[in-house]
Order: structure tokens, then sequence, then C-alpha cells
């Protein structure tokens, strides 16, 4: 059975002095994919501007415009329709042999390398060769890694932030969605599973009530290769299923960051982020 939700998702920037001229890019489009469908898209941006959409690398759909009128406000809106499937087992198509072999190695190579927020972290990475030696099959490594970013982190915001790397995080012992994905990619790619970052949004109800709408929550999760891509929330300790929405994937936050820019003039700038799902069905 599938869900089919709204997504409401609008990013507001008020500027202390106006903004001369600016150029942007916004991930803020649902995917669509096996877990998916995606419709009913409308993006719309105050003060109007002209938009171009493209697709990235990594599948995300990115939407790009200048603003080149003095404006003290920007308010970018996007909404869209979302069926969602429920959670599916995880894809035991992988054994070790394989996810250590040359093939994969090579085709994975870019999502098993660190990154400025993935970087090496010598106890990570000792956890990580034990849960390897401890599970002969990788799906139930990848799941025990799972359980125990969820087990060791505290969820707390305003300890870590959007530039805060997974060692930072691991040492705090806290953090939000974002860091505990992170963490959990530092172990997973150095066990040698192939592992990407997902951001999107969660509907904080289980069971929600048809038609009501209800305040989301931008959020992170993790996709693991086990022989073929699956999702796993580490924050939740549960599987993607009905209440994710995934938007974008990449390496890792700084491949997904919802919005991006440069701009002249401006001054201080507060933001503000709400995000609404409403379950249709």
């Amino acid at each position: 059975m599938t869900w089919r939700l709204e997504v409401v998702h609008t990013t507001t920037y008020s500027y202390s002095s106006p903004v001369l001229s600016s150029y942007n890019e916004v991930r803020m489009t649902p995917i669509t994919d096996l877990h998916q469908t995606t419709g009913n898209i409308s993006f719309t941006i105050d003060p109007r501007a002209p938009i171009r959409r493209y697709w990235d690398y990594w599948g995300t759909q990115v939407i790009e415009f200048d603003i080149t009128e003095p404006h003290d406000r920007l308010v970018l809106t996007s909404t869209a329709a979302v069926e969602t499937e429920e959670a599916k087992p995880p894809v035991r198509a992988a054994t070790w042999e394989d996810l250590w072999g040359e093939k994969v190695r090579d085709v994975q190579a870019e999502l098993l390398a660190p990154t400025p927020y993935t970087a090496h972290d010598d106890e990570l990475a000792v956890a990580a060769k034990d849960f390897a030696a401890a599970h002969a099959d990788p799906v139930d490594a990848v799941l025990a890694v799972m359980a125990w970013v969820n087990d060791s982190l505290t969820y707390q915001s305003g300890v870590t932030g959007v530039h805060t790397s997974a060692a930072e995080a691991w040492q705090a012992r806290r953090g939000v969605c974002q860091d505990f994905a992170h963490v959990a990619l530092v172990v997973l790619r150095a066990m040698g599973v192939p592992a990407r970052y997902v951001s999107g949004y969660l509907h904080s109800k289980k069971n929600p009530e048809i038609g009501t709408r209800t305040k989301g929550e931008s959020h992170a999760w993790v996709e693991a290769w086990t022989g073929d891509w699956w999702g796993y929330d580490p924050t939740n300790n549960v599987e993607v299923g009905h209440r994710h929405v995934g938007v974008a994937r990449g390496r890792d936050y700084a491949d997904v960051a919802p919005v991006r820019g440069v701009h002249s003039g401006g001054g201080a700038a507060t933001l503000d982020v709400e995000v609404t799902l409403t379950r249709l069905r």
C-alpha cells in the first residue's frame, strides 16, 4: 500500500539591507525512484524570476535562477504530491567478497571514499572492523551499525551545525539527523559498504489522519549498497518507508544543501524554514 502526501516546503530569507543581485541553486523538489513517485510539482520565487531546471550528477533535480533587482526578502516555495512505498526488506545480494572485490571498489569508488564531512576517524574505523568481523552477511553488519549509531548518539539540536563533521559529532556524542547519517556513513564506508547520504522530509506521525496538515521535518538518512541500494534511518533506527520523502542524494550534506548561492549586498540575513506534510490517501 502507498501513501499519497502533499509536501510544501517554504524557505524565507530576510535581509537587513537590500540584496542587489543574486545567483541561486535550489534542491527542494522530491525525486522519483523505486521508493516514491512525485507529481504535481510547482516551485515559486518571490521576487519572481525565470528558472532553469537540470539534474545533477547524483540524480537530484536542481532549480537555478538569478535575481537582478534589489530585494530585502526572498521566499522559495516548493509544492509536490508524492506517493511513498512501505518499507522494503534490505537487499541481500552481495557478499563481503563481492564488496571488497576490485569491480565494486572501482564502480562505487566515490561512495567509498572519505569526504570532508566523513573523514577517517580511528575510533570509528576500529568499530567498522569489528562489525565486519562479527557478521557474515554485510546486511546484518549494516543494520548493526545503524542500531549502534542510534544508541551511541543523543539527538540534540543546537550542539552541531551544518558544517559539523562526523568526527566532531562523534566526539560530542550528540547531534541531529545530519550527524547520525554522517557517522553511519563513515563506519559503512570503512567496512567496504558503498553508502550515500539522502536528504528529504519525515512525517512526524506514524499513522496520520487523511487530510490533516502536519508540521514536518527536514530529515536525512542513509542508503547502503549490498548488491542494490536500500535505505535506513539511523536517527530513528527504522527502515525508510511511508513517512520518508527523499529529495536529494550525494556523498554527504555538501552535495544536497537545499539552497546554495551568492549575492551582492544584503547585510545580515535571517532564515525561516517551514515544511508541512498532508496525507491525502
